[in-house]
């Protein structure tokens, strides 16, 4: 039997991923990784099945560890819909902080949708939770309790986090009580039009994951199997590792800002940190409305993955773009990459096996990271206008120019060789046009798929995290 000090769990709506991690002196090293498919109608199997691959791997009988973590994206993740007043303010700002939690947001409600229609948005998506903003502390309360009444004829068996004017917040507390709903409150995400507070929001937003997913998800084998009955959501541990990586640890420096890039089967999330935003004043940061000047920042395009939405690549770019993306063209071509993105939605374990089906998911590849990306970034103004004081060429957005170090992961990049996976990340990022991209990008990969567990450690064992995650990157010399 193999003693590890450390096993790390991710719980995938495709695999299931374990890594296992040994101390040598005070550094905590990587040992092993292994997947196997993962079985939403028994989670346990699908972690008995990836151990048991983990073990014959480090050519043992068994393993056991001293400590096991987790995440998780399986079972649809953690599902929530954000609630705010302005489209472009405070329900923005519910957004965002849903999405640094880790969150798939199923939709976003403002003051524009009619009400009718926003009790039957609730009805039909059922989220899990629901993320409550509207009105800065002191400001306005009549949207929050507005909302709060729609969230009561809704029906939900979510629970609402209320993250709103912190004024009206305890009316709107008696009010989701009196109607049965379970409530958790905590300080406004947007207390000024200048402010976006994030941390307090995604804290409570990852205490009610881990509460939910024991009954309603099927995970409670994963809780029973982890050491401190704590399972973070996948792409919030991401983001939390990459927040580690471009800030440091206590006597350790990080990376400075930091672009991330995690390909999947299903979506293409996208991370940026960056750490010198910490020190702007109210002023130099503007207003929330008008760019995207947090220090993390997360964004999601559900229709771009390599597997189960591979036809969502095509429809989004055209499939003469993908092609050309790897020199390719012509109606037979066309043909072809159709068929195998349509295959790979019915077969979405399928690994690729001839060269030619290598050169289809890599056109894809380019192609979603490359939308996902200007997605990601702002922009430079094509316009004047005189109300909001923009003239041609102003920033507008994300500024992404000064990013030195961008980061790839997922299955793309864990399976290909360096040269190819260096290749795959120049294309994509070849032209920026008008994008607030990297100027002068250093690419890294995470071979082994370790910026998840890195998330998971970060908050009890930083210095290690960190360390971990440095000795992993692979880097283009």
């Amino acid at each position: 039997m193999a003693q590890v000090d450390l096993l790390v769990y991710d719980v995938g709506s495709t695999y299931t991923k374990v890594s296992a991690f040994i101390r040598k002196g005070k550094a905590l090293v990587f040992a092993g990784r292994s997947q196997a498919p993962t079985t939403i109608e028994n989670i346990e199997t699908g972690l008995l099945n990836a151990r048991q691959n983990l073990t014959q791997q480090m050519g043992c009988t068994d393993i056991s560890s001293v400590k096991t973590l987790a995440a998780s994206s399986a079972a649809g993740g953690l599902r929530m819909a954000a609630l705010g007043y302005m489209p472009r303010v405070t329900a923005k700002a519910a957004k965002e902080v849903a999405m640094s939690a880790g969150a798939r947001v199923l939709e976003v409600i403002s003051h524009e949708t009619p009400l009718d229609f926003r009790i039957q948005v609730l009805k039909e998506i059922r989220p899990d939770i629901i993320l409550l903003a509207g009105g800065t502390d002191g400001g306005d309360a009549e949207s929050l309790l507005e909302n709060t009444g729609v969230i009561v004829k809704s029906r939900t068996r979510g629970v609402v986090i209320i993250a709103g004017n912190i004024e009206a917040q305890p009316q709107v507390e008696k009010d989701l009580q009196a109607a049965g709903i379970g409530t958790v409150r905590v300080p406004n995400v947007m207390p000024t039009i200048h402010e976006l507070k994030v941390k307090p929001a995604r804290e409570a937003i990852h205490r009610e994951f881990i509460k939910q997913i024991t009954h309603a998800k099927g995970l409670g084998e994963l809780l029973e199997i982890v050491s401190d009955a704590r399972v973070m959501p996948t792409p919030g541990a991401v983001l939390l590792g990459t927040e580690l990586l471009a800030v440091g640890a206590p006597e350790q420096e990080g990376l400075g800002s930091v672009l991330v890039i995690d390909i999947g089967g299903a979506t293409t999330d996208v991370h940026s940190v960056l750490p010198d935003l910490a020190d702007l004043t109210i002023e130099e940061k503007g207003l929330v409305v008008l760019n995207e000047k947090q220090v993390s920042y997360r964004t999601v395009e559900g229709n771009l993955g390599l597997r189960v939405s591979a036809t969502g690549i095509i429809e989004t770019a055209g499939v003469g773009r993908v092609l050309a993306k790897v020199g390719l063209q012509g109606e037979e071509l066309a043909r072809e990459i159709q068929a195998y993105a349509n295959y790979l939605e019915k077969e979405p374990e399928h690994i690729s096996v001839t060269e030619k089906e290598k050169l289809f998911d890599e056109a894809m590849a380019i192609t979603a990271i490359e939308i996902a990306v200007k997605r990601h970034a702002g922009y430079l103004s094509q316009s004047f206008d005189p109300v909001l004081g923009i003239v041609p060429g102003t920033p507008i957005g994300r500024d992404l120019r000064k990013v030195k170090s961008v980061i790839g992961v997922g299955g793309i990049f864990t399976h290909s060789p360096p040269e190819k996976v260096y290749e795959i990340l120049n294309k994509a990022f070849a032209d920026p046009g008008i994008s607030l991209l990297p100027e002068e990008p250093i690419f890294f990969i995470d071979k082994n798929y370790l910026l998840y567990a890195v998330g998971v450690l970060a908050q009890e064992c930083p210095a290690d995290a960190l360390s971990l995650v440095l000795n992993n990157l692979q880097i283009k010399i």
